[in-house]
């Protein structure tokens, strides 16, 4: 049997341990070698997981989970968590960390990250990040604003106001008190307009202030991105209806059922406004219809990939071997596969 151009790719380049570790010559030599990171980050419906895992058959990775919604435990199928299958035939990283209860972070993540990328390297294997939660992703690569931590009781004053006042009027009173921040929000934007006001209310100072301080610690490997962009934003809307309607065929509302049983959730915790779960909510709560179910998923799905999608775009200008690529095309994992070999040097 004739070898593949993949085998014959690997087979040219002699992936080992001794050659992730290699470097450019022309550096200095008493420079301490990195090692290669790889990132594939993508919007909803790009089919990151699907590449990810084509990836693995073919390169010494561990999937680096990147998504702020995959570390609860219990949340498989609204996330679309990889299946054991799949998790046993890759090792996988930050996936059911943590009850629905907890919160999870942006700073915890980079630290986990600097802590898997170290004992992934140090194995001779490869960190493979995956993941859509792009906040994750420029944190690590461009360090934390100095941001407050949380304030839990100001933040369940803003939410009692919010009940009564309704959340355009605390957009209204953020749009006072740091008008910079709140051109940027939507008057319903309810998770970062509380966010926002909870670190006004907080510091006294704005919130681009605060954004303007950051902190970062340089990264233990050589980052090698290659980012997954519709070709057609139609045909991506048309995978994610596809894929939401899966999730409800699958037992989404059941799942959440299940979970309202299991924990004492409230709406407000982070893990039950992640989108599919926070549509879920309100069927279950008879706020909405299984239609309206349908029609608010969807469009809360793809409001989440334009989000994503414009993150990418200032990863684009910021990130020198940032590379893009197609992922409606047909052959969308080869073409992943050679550009990170071809990074990987």
């Amino acid at each position: 049997m004739s070898p593949s151009a993949t085998e014959r790719r690997c087979s040219k380049l002699k992936i080992s341990k001794l050659h992730l570790f290699k470097t450019n010559p022309k550096l200095v030599s008493s420079a301490p070698p990195l090692p290669p990171a790889l990132f594939l980050p993508g919007p909803t419906g790009s089919g990151k997981t699907a590449c990810a895992l084509t990836l693995a058959r073919d390169l010494p990775v561990e999937i680096i989970s990147v998504d702020s919604a995959l570390v609860y435990r219990g949340m498989d199928i609204g996330t679309a968590k990889p299946d054991a299958a799949d998790q046993a035939a890759c090792p996988h990283h930050l996936i059911d960390l943590i009850d629905p209860t907890e919160s999870y972070s942006a700073a915890k993540f980079c630290d986990d990250a600097h802590r898997l990328m170290a004992e992934i390297t140090a194995q001779g294997r490869i960190p493979l990040f995956v993941g859509g939660t792009m906040l994750y992703y420029k944190a690590l690569r461009e360090g934390l604003s100095d941001l407050p931590q949380a304030d839990a009781s100001l933040r369940t004053e803003i939410d009692h106001r919010a009940k009564t006042e309704g959340w355009p009027a605390l957009h209204a009173e953020l749009a006072r008190l740091d008008p910079v921040a709140a051109a940027q929000l939507k008057p319903h934007d309810a998770q970062r307009i509380q966010r926002a006001l909870e670190i006004v209310l907080a510091t006294g100072k704005p919130l681009s202030e605060a954004h303007a301080r950051r902190t970062s610690r340089p990264l233990p490997c050589r980052p090698v991105t290659v980012a997954l962009t519709p070709s057609s934003r139609s045909e991506l809307h048309a995978r994610i209806a596809c894929r939401f309607k899966k999730m409800l065929a699958d037992g989404l509302t059941d799942e959440l059922a299940t979970l309202r049983q299991r924990y004492r959730l409230t709406p407000d915790m982070a893990s039950m406004r992640a989108v599919g779960y926070r549509q879920a909510w309100a069927y279950l709560n008879g706020e909405i219809d299984g239609e309206k179910l349908l029609e608010t998923g969807i469009a809360a799905t793809r409001q989440l990939a334009k989000r994503q999608l414009t993150w990418q775009r200032q990863f684009r200008e910021h990130w020198p071997e940032y590379v893009e690529i197609d992922c409606l095309r047909p052959d969308v994992a080869d073409a992943v596969l050679g550009t990170m070999l071809a990074g990987i040097g």
